[in-house]
């Protein structure tokens, strides 16, 4: 076993409570050419497609890199921002939110980064240079409120993998979920209720969750459950009844059965039945991304539209909603145990550092 190499250790430094919100992941550009390695690394990840290896390594190499990356391309571009891949954007915008929303909560010091589970920043790249910075406790916090394997699992997988290789590890905890948290539930709620008061209410709210094949719902995977307690949870704190809102699921691939009910044959039903407008919100992703931005927002609206409804609107993620932020920062905090305190006192911590250096420079230590 070979272990990474260990940053410069000095005694005497301040220990640093870190917090690592992880994201899906984003192409570096709308290309082709950036597409085909960010597909490849998803794509062959085994908890995103559980398809036998030899199999798939033909599927993927022989068929799906050769014809998805320019059509993937298209679609990103479509959503595009002059400061890059919407989702990176805001998922950095939480992050540095979250930091401050911690430094008036919190006296010791905490680091907060983000990282991407496919793409740049990496997962342990990240993890290294914090580590670096000296936290010696992180928190890994999925982006994800509805655990899954594909999703939750792989991340952590990739964390465990960096811890596995390193010498001197640091105190590693996750965040399994988050789903059903009143705070997360009541920060969905507040930023529906924003759109409705400056549009009005819909006839039915459709709420498209992330599919992920039936066969992981068999195999004992909680997804479906959660999404269907954050729906339920979600229309009782709009004060919903049973006939004001759907859950669907959206974004499937390949042949085999998905979650269902499917996101895009739901809203082609609620047109030909004459409903006449929609409003469509993705409650487990919690920053704009392509799935929301291009799926949901353009070709959802086509579908309802073209099937005869009459108006649908398209309800932001999270994003950087104040009550998001706020929602975050109260599950950072109750997963952070005694990690962080709120009666640090520097200058103590400052004494009790200098006196422990001391000590160990007189037992012959180097620096």
């Amino acid at each position: 076993m070979t272990y990474l190499e260990e940053p410069e250790y000095t005694h005497g430094q301040p220990a640093k409570t870190g917090i690592l919100l992880v994201n899906l992941g984003t192409p570096e550009a709308p290309t082709k050419e950036a597409l085909r390695p960010y597909l490849k690394e998803f794509l062959s990840d085994p908890r995103v497609v559980e398809i036998p290896r030899a199999v798939w390594w033909l599927i993927l190499n022989g068929i799906i890199l050769n014809t998805r990356p320019k059509k993937s391309a298209e679609k990103y571009a479509s959503i595009w921002t002059p400061e890059g891949s919407p989702l990176k954007v805001h998922t950095e915008r939480q992050a540095k939110l979250l930091k401050g929303w911690l430094a008036e909560k919190i006296a010791s010091p905490v680091m907060v980064e983000y990282a991407m589970r496919y793409g740049k920043p990496s997962i342990p790249d990240t993890l290294a240079r914090m580590k670096a910075a000296g936290c010696d406790r992180i928190l890994v916090l999925p982006a994800y409120p509805q655990y899954a394997a594909s999703s939750t699992a792989t991340a952590f997988d990739m964390a465990f993998g960096w811890l596995g290789k390193t010498r001197n590890q640091p105190a590693l905890r996750t965040v399994k979920h988050y789903h059903d948290h009143p705070a997360y539930i009541q920060a969905l709620a507040a930023n529906i209720r924003d759109a409705w008061q400056m549009h009005g209410r819909p006839d039915v709210l459709v709420m498209s969750f992330h599919g992920v094949p039936r066969y992981t719902l068999e195999k004992g995977d909680p997804y479906h459950c959660e999404c269907q307690k954050t729906g339920r949870l979600l229309a009782e704190a709009l004060g919903l009844d049973a006939g004001q809102y759907r859950i669907t699921f959206q974004s499937r691939f390949g042949r085999a059965e998905w979650l269902q009910p499917y996101t895009d044959k739901t809203l082609e039903a609620l047109g030909r039945e004459g409903v006449g407008r929609v409003d469509i919100v993705a409650p487990g992703f919690t920053a704009d991304c392509l799935e929301t931005l291009e799926e949901l927002a353009m070709e959802g609206r086509a579908s309802f539209l073209q099937a005869g409804g009459k108006a649908f609107h398209y309800i932001p993620a999270l994003n950087e909603h104040p009550r998001w932020i706020d929602a975050l920062g109260r599950i950072a905090v109750e997963n952070l145990g005694g990690w962080a305190s709120e009666t640090w006192d520097r200058d103590a911590d400052e004494q009790a550092r200098q006196a422990s250096k001391a000590r160990a420079l007189q037992l012959g230590a180097r620096g």
